[in-house]
């Protein structure tokens, strides 16, 4: 059966779709289009590309009748404000593709391991002969996944969509609806979009009020922060592993540690809110592997080891990966400012490194700040400097670390690039210490 728009959207596609921004979110919103036959234009900033256009005003405005837009479009962007002036209707991505899906939801969120628990979930519930799909800010948009449903609809019935949620793509939801959602942790990230820690959080909150009741589960930080905000969670959804020992039965796993066993309690919360065998789970966790650039292990050369960990563009994600190692590391940190305390986070890092290797745009600011909390640092002009003086400074029993604690677009495509060149940096140190 073809894809057919639902009822509420009917009215909207008399007219082309305005799709703003042409990266992933607006390439799947074109593919879910071509699948109604109902034409989209593209409205880019940087306008690259046969076809699209680089400037949204009042005139555009009125030649369509709704705007799909990117997690990238703050809601105040002056295009937005000019489609809602010319009566457009405006939908996020992650909202239009739901309007679409009957299948089951869980979303995920929070500011670090919302990828890692989409993935197991994803590799649990299909370990049990379940059609799921992990989806949203994981790489793989959820219009694209409608889209890829061959029989549109119906086919998303059998599916169970695990969508990893962002702030960006929660603070405008109207229509996404969860059948479960599990908000892994809660700390500083992404003030240079969010005008202060509360707002942030409202951000993610919007998903409690887009959760089937009793679904909604939450790990220790969340509950804090709803407190001090003064949001009111049900007593079911909060759940407390700090200071717990793991389960034995996750030892050798990725979960037989906090904060990764914290999110393991999360997805056996909502596993048994399934009505699900909790010991398919444990059986899920035993056969599961991390994604790459999430603190893995390199190589050890010449009895240094090598970790990368590019996927920490936060400060919680540095301390995380800090905590993890026994003794005080060489760290590779820096990249572009996404707000947030800087002094504060480079006195909490302080007794857990050695020496700091900066980087990108905020290099010269976190230098400042290391000479004052008397951290021993160095400012490296490129990745290549920063891995050489490490290699330079490193003794046998050292861990070098690569957890930036800030984003990559300074330097790099993304965290994958910076990762990809961090890693074939360390394999070609081995190499050459083979050859002496």
């Amino acid at each position: 059966m073809p894809l057919t728009a639902p009822e509420i959207l009917r009215p909207w596609l008399t007219a082309p779709v305005a799709v703003f921004g042409a990266g992933a979110s607006g390439r799947g919103v074109l593919a879910l289009l071509g699948k109604l036959g109902v034409a989209g234009v593209v409205f880019d900033e940087k306008g690259e590309g046969k076809g699209r256009v680089n400037n949204f005003g009042a005139a555009e405005a009125r030649m369509h009748r709704l705007v799909v837009f990117s997690p990238g479009f703050r809601p105040d962007h002056p295009w937005l404000q000019a489609a809602h002036g010319a009566g457009c209707e405006c939908l996020g991505e992650l909202d239009f593709a739901s309007l679409f899906w009957s299948g089951c939801v869980v979303a995920i969120t929070g500011t670090n391991g919302k990828t890692t628990l989409t993935e197991f979930l994803t590799h649990a519930l299909r370990s049990i002969g379940h059609d799921a799909v992990a989806t949203g800010n994981i790489g793989y948009p959820f219009s694209q996944l409608v889209a890829d449903s061959e029989a549109g609809v119906l086919a998303a019935a059998e599916k169970v969509a695990v969508c990893e949620v962002s702030s960006f793509q929660a603070e405008t939801l109207r229509h996404f609806h969860a059948d479960v959602t599990l908000w892994t942790n809660f700390a500083e990230d992404h003030l240079e979009r969010h005008p202060g820690l509360e707002a942030y959080f409202a951000a993610k909150w919007v998903l409690a009020g887009r959760t089937t009741p009793g679904g909604f589960f939450a790990g220790a930080s969340v509950i804090r922060f709803a407190q001090k905000f003064g949001r009111v969670l049900p007593p079911h959804a909060g759940l407390f592993s700090e200071g717990k020992s793991p389960d034995s039965r996750l030892s050798g796993t990725v979960f037989a540690r906090y904060p990764q066993y914290e999110n393991f309690l999360l997805a056996a919360a909502g596993w048994r809110h399934a009505g699900l065998s909790e010991e398919a789970l444990f059986a899920a966790a035993r056969t599961f592997q991390t994604g790459r650039h999430r603190l893995a292990r390199v190589a050890e050369i010449e009895g240094v080891t090598w970790w990368n960990d590019s996927k920490a563009t936060n400060f919680h994600a540095v301390e995380a990966a800090l905590a993890a190692q026994a003794a005080p590391v060489l760290l590779i940190a820096g990249g572009k400012a996404k707000g947030g305390d800087l002094e504060a986070f480079v006195r909490r890092i302080a007794p857990r490194v050695r020496r700091v290797f900066l980087l990108g745009e905020t290099a010269g600011q976190l230098a400042a700040l290391c000479a004052a909390a008397q951290v021993p640092h160095a400012v490296c002009a490129s990745l290549a400097e920063a891995v050489r003086q490490a290699a330079e400074t490193a003794r046998p029993g050292d861990h070098v670390l690569l957890s930036p604690g800030f984003a990559s677009f300074d330097q790099f495509r993304n965290y994958e690039d910076r990762g990809n060149q961090f890693e074939s940096l360390v394999n070609n140190l081995a190499v050459t210490a083979t050859l002496r």
